[in-house]
């Protein structure tokens, strides 16, 4: 069992991603990825700190609300921005950056997953720090899904 995520290439610096292969259906994937309220179990950049708000499962134009930290504690306002169910879902803040989880197929248990930070139509100024750390957390985070998907 591979436990690394592989951090991409995209050929752009404001696209910043990693990708993983999870032993589960794809259906199994997107409930947690859908669920914010799992957002803090599975966060590889350690900021997002919980009391999260918004329904269970997020569908298209879904606003929901996550307690973070970067020193100062915030709180981050997110709206569904892409979404098709069991394949896509991806959220944008403020900042207008987008989180995005694409999930492909490979098997009928075994799912590629690829997280993107999409920096393309945000303010590059805000973006600057934002992609620094981005890729290496976006593969923490899919190691992290990948462990609490394949334990259950």
């Amino acid at each position: 069992m591979e436990d690394k995520a592989t951090i991409l290439d995209s050929g752009n610096r404001w696209l910043v991603g990693a990708q993983i292969v999870i032993n589960a259906p794809a259906s199994e994937i997107f409930a947690i990825v859908s669920n914010p309220k799992m957002h803090p179990q599975i966060d590889g950049s350690k900021m997002v700190k919980g009391g999260i708000t918004g329904p269970d499962h997020l569908k298209m134009g879904d606003t929901f609300y996550m307690r973070m930290s970067i020193g100062i504690p915030y709180v981050m306002r997110n709206k569904v921005v892409e979404y098709k169910h069991n394949e896509v879902i991806g959220w944008r803040p403020l900042a207008r950056n987008i989180w995005r989880y694409e999930l492909k197929p490979i098997s009928a248990n075994s799912t590629l997953v690829t997280q993107w930070m999409d920096g393309r139509n945000a303010p590059k100024l805000l973006m600057k720090r934002e992609i620094r750390w981005a890729a290496k957390a976006i593969a923490k985070t899919l190691v992290n899904l990948k462990k609490i998907v394949e334990r259950h």
